[in-house]
């Protein structure tokens, strides 16, 4: 059994990554209902948060039916991540977690995320304090290292972990690689190998089959699966491993009525969360990607994303559940 401070996770958990712009609460709620056992929020900056930013403030918005949630914060301040910790306990998660890992330019150059890569002490010292800050579970995201010769990933888990971290996701990649190449799994199994470590230690980076997140348990002895991209457009993902996990068996290929209906869903519950405006707009990265890999279907995808009222995006969903109404998805 899998823990989390006290939070039981079941023996290889699935968690869904924190991911800008993608996991906000209507898409937790679909990858909840497909079996992830862990969704985490997009990444809250600490500045913004503690200058009351509307767009950060809005992303600790959480609901009982995604429990167990996890909050994830960034920053590099110890005095605006400790304010942070005390804001985002208000909204009651059952985990906070520390964002060391996003290697976008404009985070790491405030020494913030993979920024703070290069800095263990600070690192160890953020996590130590905001740990004692608060009663609830503080875990960490973070890379390898900033590049292939600074990687020392097995002393910083071990240093997170002594000072109170409570389960480590570690991307199989440096910051120098951004997404680039292929996530390297070794590393983050030594991690794991390290007599010294008791914590969880979960892997992040290129899980998109069932058969790699079966490797990443059977052959790298990881505690579970952190998935990011693989879910974008396919949050039956989690279902997918699990039935592979129990059976040996690819799950039968989702059907177009049920990608039109989580499409639908999806934006409905993005338009009451967000409004009509922001709900159609921030929304068409998710509901084209439902329909990946259908032929001809341009025209198709050009409606929902030139579209903005609602229901015109709904009457291109009907279209296409009629139109495509033969294809079998592989």
């Amino acid at each position: 059994m899998v823990k989390i401070g006290n939070i039981e996770l079941g023996d290889f958990p699935l968690l869904l990554a924190p991911m800008e712009d993608v996991s906000d609460p209507p898409f937790r709620a679909l990858c909840k209902e497909q079996g992830a056992d862990v969704v985490y929020t997009e990444f809250v900056s600490s500045e913004g948060l503690i200058r009351n930013a509307a767009k950060s403030v809005m992303k600790l918005d959480i609901y009982e039916k995604e429990r167990p949630v996890g909050i994830q914060v960034f920053g590099a301040n110890l005095d605006s991540m400790l304010q942070t910790i005390d804001i985002v306990a208000e909204s009651k998660p059952d985990i906070i977690d520390i964002n060391f890992g996003c290697p976008v330019k404009k985070v790491v150059s405030k020494g913030a995320g993979a920024g703070i890569l290069k800095d263990v002490c600070l690192m160890e010292q953020l996590t130590a304090e905001m740990v004692k800050r608060t009663n609830i579970p503080v875990t960490v995201k973070t890379r390898l290292g900033w590049d292939h010769e600074s990687i020392r990933i097995v002393e910083v888990a071990e240093r997170l972990q002594d000072v109170g971290c409570k389960a480590i996701a570690i991307h199989g990649r440096t910051r120098a690689q951004m997404y680039k190449g292929n996530a390297d799994w070794k590393p983050i199994a030594e991690v794991k190998n390290n007599p010294r470590m008791h914590i969880p230690v979960f892997g992040n980076g290129d899980v998109d089959t069932p058969e790699k997140a079966m490797e990443m348990r059977d052959n790298y002895g990881l505690d579970g699966a952190m998935i990011g991209r693989a879910s974008i457009g396919n949050p039956w993902f989690f279902k997918q491993v699990k039935h592979f996990f129990e059976t040996g068996e690819h799950l039968t290929p989702i059907s177009l009525e049920e990608r039109v209906e989580a499409a639908r869903r999806h934006l409905q519950m993005s338009i009451d969360w967000k409004g009509e405006i922001l709900g159609v707009f921030e929304t068409r990265r998710h509901y084209t990607n439902y329909f990946k890999g259908i032929p001809h279907f341009k025209e198709y995808r050009t409606k929902m994303v030139t579209s903005d009222r609602p229901e015109d995006v709904f009457a291109a969903f009907d279209e296409v559940l009629d139109v495509f109404a033969d294809y079998q998805f592989s």
